[in-house]
């Protein structure tokens, strides 16, 4: 098995060892259902759709750019690592936005806000077209041809504990909003990458309490870019309660259509609907 594909596992089952450890990840699963619709979601991720699309556009790039491949290896390495930032974690960033922003795109991303808790594995609860359609992985497996594969890895691997950090249910930041000491650090860390409150705040389900933020903190690697294109909210709080409302219609979808819509849907009584797009279009109760 691939040295990165390990590696991922390794950070993924550390924080899930955490979890078991502190009580905080058994809890989530009321239902067996929701434990199967995460550990199938998982499996598709890193050992189906992860894999072949990165085959496949490798065998694309060698068919078609064959003069290209390692032409860009002697870069300098802070140059390539900006270049990850910009060209996979921004474009994700932008990417993020639009599901939730565009009415069409948001079924291919509902997977992963209809799970009612937080943990490890709700970060690869991803639909297998949402993934598939990833620009940020087009254009990351076009500089890993160019010759940046080995600082890939690293950033990888960084971005890899920052994602499932702010997923987890270890809510680590924690520790750094208690002591005033670490108060400027927090500042400047909850400014920087993705925690769990922001990202916890994405996945809240109700969206106008001053906490929960469906509308935001789209940011995957670095918050920064929320902080930067103005969709942050830093409450430093953490929503109640997570996913979509009992009473929405998108609460119960089968496994088969979050998995692979549009290819599985059922009829819909009304389209479906990012639910931070609906607060901001209904009027605030006091």
């Amino acid at each position: 098995m691939h040295l990165g594909l390990l590696s991922y596992f390794a950070i993924l089952f550390a924080f899930i060892a955490l979890e078991l450890a502190t009580r905080r990840f058994t809890p989530a699963y009321a239902s067996r259902r929701e434990l199967l619709i995460d550990l199938s979601f998982l499996f598709s991720a890193t050992v189906v759709i992860g894999p072949l699309l990165a085959w496949f556009l490798a065998w694309l790039e060698h068919t078609l750019f064959p003069a290209y491949a390692g032409v860009l290896a002697g870069t300098p390495v802070w140059l390539q690592f900006l270049a990850f930032l910009l060209c996979e974690d921004m474009v994700q960033y932008w990417y993020h936005r639009s599901v939730h922003r565009v009415p069409a795109l948001w079924p291919l991303h509902l997977a992963h806000h209809s799970a009612p808790y937080m943990n490890s594995l709700v970060t690869y609860r991803n639909s297998f077209f949402y993934i598939l359609l990833f620009p940020n992985i087009w254009l990351a497996s076009v500089l890993v041809y160019l010759g940046f594969g080995e600082v890939f890895l690293v950033y990888s691997l960084i971005k890899a504990v920052v994602t499932i950090g702010a997923h987890s249910a270890i809510r680590w930041d924690r520790f750094l909003y208690r002591h005033r000491a670490l108060q400027p650090l927090a500042w400047l860390v909850e400014r920087s990458i993705s925690t769990p409150a922001t990202h916890f705040a994405h996945h809240a389900a109700v969206e106008n309490d001053g906490v929960g933020h469906h509308s935001g903190n789209f940011g995957n690697l670095l918050f920064f870019w929320d902080v930067l294109f103005g969709t942050a909210l830093i409450s430093r709080r953490y929503p109640v309660a997570f996913g979509l409302e009992a009473n929405s219609p998108d609460a119960q979808r089968p496994w088969s259509e979050l998995m692979f819509y549009p290819l599985r849907r059922r009829a819909r009584t009304a389209p479906a609907q990012d639910p931070g797009l609906a607060a901001q279009a209904a009027p605030v109760r006091s």
